[in-house]
């Protein structure tokens, strides 16, 4: 298939290791910052071929992940009222909150629907002009045009029992609040490519003057992945620290015009908590005041929320890129996809789910030479 086969060349791959083989004289640490990034070196096994001076770090870009359990109660507050129809995307189901998730306030009655598409959700407050409709606007510079675009329908159609819980987040606040963290090891960026193709790579080179770290915009097949490590660890190894692209088939420096100017329109920057994380200053989105009548936060008054996060859940630790999965002593075990405790074991993007899906049930000294690693797919 067309960009997908000849980014999985199993020859190309095998020069490309060779290079960053040839190239890497000392350890160096690299983070994907997307969790679609993260799954195509899990499923291929990128990160075991690479040479062991080479570590990647696994980031925070699972925009389930990352939703904050408050969001999470409070959709969860939302759906359980008469009246509302709840639209979402099918991942966020799934995603526990402090006590239960929205299949279970699903079972208990309430009306929640999975959609493929906002104006799927627009659609049904059309259809049900007598009941409230909301949709769960959640995820990075991705889903926010979408988002942004349906809510300036809604108000230009005048549909007025349509609203939006929004919970946006931001890549590049996010980069430099890893970044000032304390104990943080990462030495680049591998950004994530579908972010870059909406917002263009304008906010990156002063993150990489600053910090002094290389950021290299890379897609997410395995090629692509393998060609930004090689572009980051030849800068490393140069000691440079400047924004690439090795995503040109898909991004500009400019993005998305016309999407960033309806994100400007629709969207303020705001401060946002990320789950596991905390908050991170102008690291979100909110409706702006020209739509804060179709703000479900607002509509619906559910603020002041009360959290309580799993005890036995290290799901922010790998967010943060301090652990990997199966150093949770509750992964694989207490905490599976099926009953997950935290939102890395949910989502299709997710670092936990990847390594249940892809078998890294251990750590490799505890695996031995046989076990569970050997059934990871390799490149090719």
């Amino acid at each position: 298939m067309k960009y997908l086969d000849e980014f999985s060349d199993p020859d190309l791959a095998a020069r490309l290791f060779d290079d960053i083989r040839t190239t890497v004289t000392r350890p160096w640490a690299l983070m994907e910052v997307c969790g679609g990034q993260t799954h195509s070196i899990i499923r291929h096994g990128i990160d075991q071929l690479l040479p062991e001076e080479v570590e990647l770090i696994h980031g925070p870009g699972c925009p389930v992940c990352v939703t904050p359990l408050e969001t999470i109660d409070q959709a969860l507050e939302i759906a359980s009222r008469p009246g509302v129809i709840f639209c979402s995307f099918g991942d966020m189901l799934r995603v526990p909150g402090s006590g239960r998730d929205l299949f279970k306030v699903k079972s208990e009655g309430a009306d929640v629907r999975v959609v493929y598409s906002p104006l799927d959700a627009l659609r049904t407050a059309q259809e049900n002009p007598d009941r409230q409709v909301v949709f769960f606007g959640i995820g990075f510079e991705t889903t926010a045009p979408p988002n942004a675009m349906t809510v300036h329908q809604a108000k230009k159609l005048g549909i007025e029992n349509f609203s939006l819980l929004v919970s946006h987040v931001r890549v590049p606040p996010a980069i430099d609040a890893i970044m000032n963290a304390p104990g943080c090891r990462v030495q680049a960026f591998l950004a994530a490519g579908h972010v870059c193709t909406v917002m263009g790579t304008g906010e990156y080179p002063e993150l990489a003057a600053r910090h002094r770290v290389p950021i290299v915009v890379t897609g997410f097949e395995p090629l692509d992945i393998l060609e930004g490590i090689r572009r980051a660890v030849r800068q490393l190894e140069a000691g440079e620290h400047t924004v690439e692209n090795a995503y040109p088939r898909a991004v500009r420096p400019e993005g998305s015009p016309a999407a960033r100017a309806m994100l400007k329109d629709v969207f303020k920057v705001t401060d946002r908590a990320w789950r596991g994380i905390g908050m991170i200053p102008a690291s979100g989105w909110r409706l702006s005041p020209a739509y804060r009548a179709y703000d479900a936060e607002h509509r619906f008054s559910v603020t002041g929320i009360r959290t309580r996060e799993s005890t036995d859940c290290r799901s922010g630790e790998v967010l943060q890129g301090l652990i990997k999965p199966h150093e949770c002593e509750a992964f694989g075990t207490v905490c599976t996809p099926r009953n997950p405790l935290g939102a890395t074991m949910v989502s299709s993007e997710g670092a936990c789910a990847a390594y249940y899906l892809y078998r890294r049930l251990a750590t490799p000294d505890a695996a031995g030479t046989a076990g569970p690693q050997e059934e990871v797919t390799s490149v090719g």
